[in-house]
């Protein structure tokens, strides 16, 4: 297996879990329960999918240096910074916020749904940032 191939795999968990949070907020929005749950039980299936492939990568490869300097680096130290402390956060709040959801305590879920959502797509989109950067806007030869 290439060190690349799981950061790729990873970046497309993320990037697919954006998409199905967006859609699932949609599908919520025009009274689609039905398509919600599906959206949202596969955000969740492919974030712990996710997570698995990530530890995998990390104990099989460790950490990828990042190549830049100048404001680059503090532009993506930024962005790892908040990925990582609200992907620790996303944690137990998708868990709590499925938990409600699949349960139908609609007002508790609602009530932490609209800081799980935000922070889950900010997760996932940043993650695929994250790829982007250390991976594809690495220049040749680094």
């Amino acid at each position: 297996m290439s060190p690349t191939t799981l950061p790729a795999l990873n970046a497309l968990l993320n990037l697919s879990a954006a998409i199905l949070l967006i859609t699932g907020h949609r599908m919520i929005k025009k009274g689609r329960i039905d398509l919600h749950r599906k959206c949202m039980i596969w955000t969740f299936a492919l974030s712990c999918v996710f997570l698995a492939s990530y530890l995998t990568y990390h104990t099989l490869f460790g950490s990828q240096p990042f190549w830049g300097t100048g404001w680059l680096r503090t532009v993506y130290l930024i962005i790892l910074g908040t990925h990582s402390v609200s992907a620790a956060a996303i944690v137990p709040l998708a868990i709590i916020t499925l938990r409600r959801g699949l349960k139908r305590d609609d007002k508790r879920h609602r009530k932490i749904a609209k800081w799980t959502y935000p922070l889950w797509v900010y997760v996932s989109v940043t993650g695929v940032a994250i790829y982007v950067i250390l991976y594809q806007l690495k220049p040749a030869g680094m």
